[in-house]
């Protein structure tokens, strides 16, 4: 996987031939831009709006708009625009006390009214807003000016992580087609031009109350990842991320940075045999799979593979084999084991019943061991990890088939084949969406595997309904515990995210948090500290 093939070498070589002539789109600085950096961070960022009414931004940190609370590289949870905050005895209750002399990017003073309106324009617009889930918020009021309280129809303990996801907008400047590109916070960073698919620029907020940023201003460009590479070659960026068969490439007076991410990828496994099933809109579908609802298939993948050599084949070695989800995230509980234990997955195996064929596959009852791997349509890392996964399941006797399918297609197709998903978020409510029996409806990506447990049931419950952090904590790492015996999810790899960095810019990976599930964007938490040297 670390060799480049001649052909990508050369549409690289055109690029930087036609970029030196002027054609490319998007290169070259002007003069206003020589004035600070130039990112590449991947596409997603333009993909949607950036108001965070819906939805922009959810990761856990600020950039144009503060949220109540932000991640710290801890993976913990501090007061942002929030000082400090308090929880009823019955879970119902959610008090903030807001910190005092913040102002928005127009001038104006942030209150508690402003808290207010941007809740309820979510609440009141949550089909506009999927990364953010008020569904069980009753009420919100301010108080006072700097006091905000909210009740909860029912306990839901993933409240706070939502105060984490939900960037404040002024509530008398608020409108929301200007917000879809000029968004209007309280960040470190103010909107001044916006190209569609073309550039974002950003400057640094001269009246930011966490720190002016020493760099004044940043060009955010969406281009192919080729035209990246060859625009950091002649200098023309100071992050670039890359694919991880990227990471490789020499590129004169730049370093690269594989950046620790709280992001895994699994394979669900369904664990029910195969039958019919009838969906709330009528939808007849196949859920269940005959081969992997056999547990001793799932142990016998999950103890088998080499999950070293998976990664070395399709991530180019980057990335930390998992086996659950990992210890940088407060609430990560993995139960950690040795794999590549290739004769014992046999032994397991044929202590269940199946028999290895003349063609090295293992039968059982005239059905072979075999079952489909899917991901999504255009996603190659993860295409490239399920291939990989097949060729590593083929010397344990299982023939796994590799197909993508589009997102839409997968959500029905997930009920009966394996897929690979990513989950990467600082909310444990994933843990619902991965275990709890009522989960799943046939369409969508909760509980795919249809998993049923009344003691994991009970034990999600019991973490919903807590009114304190540590409770709700304790109760989400003994899921994971009741969990991990049963093999329903095939985790590989703790992925990283590599960057191309200039060597005169220090992006302060001290103060980098784990990075979310946003791709190549979460580089961009800490911008606010990155210095050049």
């Amino acid at each position: 996987m670390k060799n480049k093939s001649l052909l990508k070498k050369g549409i690289g070589i055109l690029l930087l031939l036609i970029m030196s002539a002027g054609v490319l789109s998007g290169c070259g600085k002007t003069s206003s831009e020589e004035e600070g950096i130039s990112v590449y961070i991947g596409g997603t960022i333009f993909d949607g709006s950036l108001d965070p009414v819906k939805g922009a931004m959810s990761y856990g940190y600020p950039f144009t708009n503060n949220a109540l609370t932000k991640v710290t590289p801890e993976s913990e949870y501090t007061g942002d625009l929030a000082s400090d905050w308090k929880i009823s005895e019955d879970a119902l209750t959610y008090t903030f006390n807001l910190k005092e002399g913040i102002k928005f990017h127009d001038g104006s003073d942030f209150t508690a009214e402003d808290v207010v309106f941007t809740y309820n324009e979510v609440k009141n617009n949550q089909g506009n807003n999927e990364n953010v889930d008020l569904s069980r918020m009753e009420s919100a009021e301010a108080t006072d000016d700097y006091t905000v309280t909210f009740k909860l129809s029912e306990p839901y303990s993933s409240f706070l992580d939502q105060t984490a996801c939900l960037g404040i907008v002024p509530s008398d400047g608020y409108d929301s087609k200007t917000f879809d590109t000029v968004p209007i916070g309280t960040g470190p960073w103010k909107v001044i031009q916006y190209d569609t698919a073309q550039k974002i620029i950003v400057q640094a907020n001269e009246d930011y109350y966490g720190g002016v940023p020493s760099i004044k201003q940043v060009t955010i460009l969406n281009m192919e990842e080729d035209t990246a590479i060859a625009n950091a070659k002649s200098g023309e960026l100071d992050v670039v991320m890359v694919d991880p068969n990227y990471a490789d490439e020499e590129v004169k007076g730049m370093h690269i940075e594989n950046l620790e991410t709280m992001d895994v990828r699994q394979i669900s496994l369904p664990v029910t045999a195969e039958t019919s099933y009838i969906t709330e809109d009528g939808q007849k579908i196949i859920v269940g799979n005959n081969v992997t609802s056999d547990k001793a298939v799932r142990q016998a993948l999950a103890i088998g593979i080499d999950r070293q050599k998976i990664i070395n084949d399709a991530l180019n070695g980057i990335g930390k084999p998992a086996e659950g989800f990992t210890s940088n995230l407060v609430w990560g509980n993995t139960t950690s084991y040795e794999d590549n234990r290739k004769d014992e997955a046999a032994e397991l195996l044929e202590a269940a019943g199946w028999i290895k064929g003349d063609d090295g596959i293992y039968e059982k009852n005239g059905k072979k061991c075999e079952f489909t791997i899917l991901s999504p349509s255009g996603d190659t890392a993860r295409y490239q990890l399920a291939a990989a996964v097949a060729e590593e399941a083929k010397t344990l006797g299982i023939k796994i088939d590799v197909d993508q399918k589009t997102w839409d297609e997968l959500s029905t197709a997930a009920a009966s084949n394996g897929v690979v998903w990513g989950w990467g978020q600082f909310d444990p409510v994933v843990l619902k969406n991965l275990f709890y029996s009522d989960s799943f409806t046939g369409n969508g990506t909760s509980n795919t595997i249809r998993y049923s447990d009344a003691e994991v049931d009970k034990l999600v419950e019991e973490a919903l309904n807590s009114n304190n952090r540590e409770d709700a904590v304790k109760a989400w790492k003994e899921v994971q515990t009741a969990t991990a015996d049963d093999y329903a999810y095939l985790y590989i790899v703790n992925i990283e995210h590599s960057y191309f960095v200039k060597d005169d810019l220090d992006i302060s990976v001290d103060t980098q948090i784990p990075h979310p599930h946003g791709h190549g964007a979460p580089v961009i938490n800490n911008m606010n500290e990155w210095t050049l040297k």
